[in-house]
């Protein structure tokens, strides 16, 4: 069993989910394994980690919006508020949707379906540069 691990980052230009699959397979396919599972793994609180659509963007829009109304900026339920109106709601956000994937290494390709991608979702109005690692084990 052999294993590489690196690190992706990804400039964000505030909320939104930020495609960066053509950044993993590169790497992946350059590690010339065949078999294994990738985990990545996003640094940070207030962003995370998803697979979605990435033939219409309709869907990326329609997911921020619903988070938008799922965990809203204006609510008045929020006891942290040091960072500004927008940090407890992307905690929430990041919480529910996880800031972990694993996908499978099959005959040398990530197991991706044809309209699957993978996403950082920055749950903050700011620009960021967010770290996500990544670790592949296999053979």
């Amino acid at each position: 069993m052999n294993q590489s691990v690196t690190d992706f980052t990804i400039s964000t230009r505030g909320k939104g989910l930020y495609e960066f699959t053509r950044q993993v397979v590169p790497w992946v396919r350059e590690q010339r394994f065949t078999t294994g599972l990738l985990t990545l793994f996003c640094r940070h609180t207030s962003a995370s980690l998803v697979i979605q659509e990435n033939a219409d963007p309709d869907v990326q829009t329609d997911l921020v919006r619903y988070f938008e109304r799922l965990a809203p900026e204006s609510s008045r339920d929020y006891i942290h508020t040091l960072e500004g109106p927008d940090d407890m709601p992307a905690h929430i956000r990041s919480a529910l949707t996880g800031v972990h994937l694993s996908i499978p290494l099959l005959a040398g390709h990530l197991a991706l379906g044809s309209w699957q991608g993978i996403y950082l979702f920055e749950h903050r109005s700011t620009p960021h540069r967010l770290s996500v690692a990544a670790h592949l084990l296999g053979e």
